[in-house]
């Protein structure tokens, strides 16, 4: 290479950060995380049932918003590497996406005064892409700034643990806002509409905090780089063939793809374990779900510490196995056995936090390697495909549940009716689903883990030769 690395001297004051910058990026979760929730688990009943969409045209309401939202990652996060403001490189894209987020997640509860198909799936078609463009600005720049606040092995663990907490949080707070609101508004309408305007409001308010309380650290990191012009930068289709290159970035992508394939198949299945295996009350599936998610909350920075000691790979090979067993055990469940059922879930609970946890803290790592192997810093490519690949892992999740209970004559509910009974084919698929197979994905990743090279030491290694290669250049 013939230019200098926008590289970071290696100091106290460049790897420690301060409270206040952690909570602030943390909370910059909820920018992203409360919409996402909301639309995950309302959007497509809203349409159906309150918006009066057709099925299929709600799906395809759906699909349209979830394509684009893929293809726009990678796009927006090279963009933002090339992107050169007073500001920086990520805040620009955050500062730019936070309102437009807030109105169109608001607008995407509107219903309009019509009953014709094809102006209401035009308007919420509409609605969904200009909400994801808005998301992604700030979603994939967000994502790539913890790599740009420090460069310290364990600092970048402890930064993550607070986005993982946060993403958790994100997620009980979501569903609690909707609990209490449904449970006091009584127009159907109204009520998503509220929770819309106010799940709007707080996570463009979570955005303003998060660059207000990262934005000065970033400025005093970015003060110790040294400043060059990349020559002829690189088109976007070549850098996609040298980040999948880079053997550690691979790696990565099997834990995070393995990990959430996994655990999203566990959470679509959830509903259908509860209620049709279990025979329990619909209220048993959010019980559950808070069973796993508060355990993943307790114990994140737990697994922080202990990552501190032994590093990201380790804890990932801890945690994870303790969640394949219990996915096994919940398999083997009987419709008596629910305190069993909760034990597990806890369980589950206690490895999921190192899957929200190792991939991002890895992932900065990977790319200082890449800053070594091409003397450029593009954060914003590699957390664009590592985003785009966790929707893309959504999607597969959700179409194989639905096509394997098809595939095992699974009987839909209709509504007013009672639950019908399922054919055993139907509910040993359930089984499968919420424990062998998952398992299975979850191996996969702990394989990808066994193969990743990145140890505190090797890291330690890049970061000197990135300020030997410096000092030398300068």
């Amino acid at each position: 290479m013939n230019h200098p690395p926008n590289g970071i001297s290696l100091t106290a004051d460049s790897e420690n950060l301060n409270l206040k910058t952690k909570l602030a990026y943390g909370v910059g979760e909820f920018g992203g995380e409360i919409p996402n929730n909301i639309l995950v688990f309302f959007l497509l009943f809203f349409l159906t049932n309150v918006a009066g969409v057709n099925p299929t045209l709600a799906g395809s309401v759906l699909l349209v918003g979830k394509v684009w939202d893929a293809i726009n990652d990678p796009m927006i996060g090279w963009w933002s590497d090339r992107t050169h403001s007073p500001l920086g490189r990520r805040y620009p894209w955050m500062l730019g996406g936070a309102l437009p987020l807030a109105i169109c997640f608001f607008l995407q509860w509107l219903v309009p005064p019509t009953t014709n198909q094809w102006l209401l799936f035009g308007y919420y078609s509409g609605i969904a892409l200009l909400f994801y463009v808005a998301f992604t600005a700030f979603a994939v720049p967000y994502s790539a700034l913890a790599a740009e606040l420090t460069i310290g092995y364990d600092e970048r663990i402890s930064l993550v643990s607070f986005k993982a907490a946060f993403s958790i949080g994100a997620s009980i707070l979501s569903l609690t806002l909707a609990q209490v609101i449904f449970a006091k508004v009584a127009s159907p309408s109204q009520r998503y509409l509220i929770l819309g305007g106010i799940c709007g409001i707080i996570a463009m308010s979570a955005i303003f905090v998060c660059v207000w309380g990262t934005h000065k650290r970033y400025k005093a990191i970015q003060n110790q780089r040294q400043r060059v012009t990349l020559v002829s930068p690189l088109p976007i289709r070549q850098q996609f063939q040298i980040a999948f290159s880079n053997f550690p970035f691979v790696c990565v992508i099997g834990i995070y793809l393995c990990s959430w394939l996994g655990l999203q198949l566990t959470a679509a299945i959830l509903p259908y374990f509860v209620i049709n295996l279990m025979r329990l009350p619909d209220q048993y599936i959010t019980q559950t779900a808070l069973a796993v998610q508060g355990t993943a909350l307790s114990m994140i920075f737990f697994w922080s510490k202990v990552g501190q000691r032994v590093g990201k790979k380790a804890i990932y090979c801890m945690g994870i196995p303790l969640t394949i067993g219990a996915l096994v055990g919940l398999c083997f469940l009987q419709p008596s056995q629910v305190r069993l059922m909760y034990v597990l879930a806890v369980i589950v609970g206690v490895g999921l936090s190192t899957a929200y946890l190792v991939p991002w803290s890895m992932l900065p790592d990977v790319v200082d390697l890449d800053e070594l192997n091409t003397g450029q810093r593009r954060e914003g490519i590699f957390y664009g495909l590592v985003v785009q690949l966790q929707k893309i892992a959504v999607a597969i999740a959700l179409f194989l549940v639905g096509k394997i209970l098809d595939w095992a004559n699974f009987i839909s509910s209709t509504p007013g009716k009672p639950i019908p009974s399922q054919p055993d084919s139907a509910l040993w698929a359930i089984r499968l689903l919420i424990g062998p197979v998952p398992a299975l994905v979850l191996v996969g990743g702990l394989i990808w883990a066994y193969f990743y090279p990145i140890s505190r030491s090797m890291h330690e290694e890049i970061v000197v030769k990135l300020i030997e290669r410096r000092k030398t250049w300068s």
